[in-house]
């Protein structure tokens, strides 16, 4: 299957060896890992890079084996899920940055493609997430809502 906004095919990603348990040279428990979670969290660290930090200071290859859950569903155990999705706010900022770019360079017409790429993806999305029941019913995507959501 072709990929949406190119005329390129494949899988260009690399796969993670398949494992079912949590090796046994992992240092930390599930309770230290927990904890390591919600101190990130509270550092301002996003999920992915919570992950990261996990994998490569800590030693932790998987959290999802380490605890049976994501770091989503930690945070959201503990009440501190963020109030949009990691995924829709990282796309809302690259509008935003296309945004003010445009506004300086107005003949630019390859970011002006861009960013009328991206905000189609926000709007799929949010469309997802409507379904899903994470974003309230009445929630619209626009540039102004995007200014103040996102920092």
């Amino acid at each position: 299957m072709a990929r949406m906004h190119s005329r390129k095919k494949g899988k260009a990603s690399s796969t993670r060896p398949f494992t079912g348990k949590n090796p046994d040279w992992v240092a930390l428990s599930a309770d230290d890992i927990i904890a390591k979670i919600v101190e990130l969290n509270n550092l301002g660290k996003s999920s992915a890079m919570i992950g990261t930090i996990l994998r490569d200071q800590h030693g932790v290859p998987s959290v999802k084996l380490a605890l049976e859950r994501t770091i989503g569903d930690v945070l959201q155990s503990k009440g501190l899920e963020p109030k949009l999705p990691e995924d829709l706010s990282n796309l809302m900022r690259k509008a935003l940055n296309l945004q003010e770019h445009l506004k300086d360079n107005k003949k630019d017409v390859h970011n002006k493609r861009a960013r009328e790429l991206t905000e189609a993806k926000i709007r799929r999305l949010v469309k997802y997430y409507h379904k899903s029941g994470t974003l309230p019913e009445g929630w619209k995507y626009s540039i102004k809502t995007a200014k103040l959501l996102v920092d």
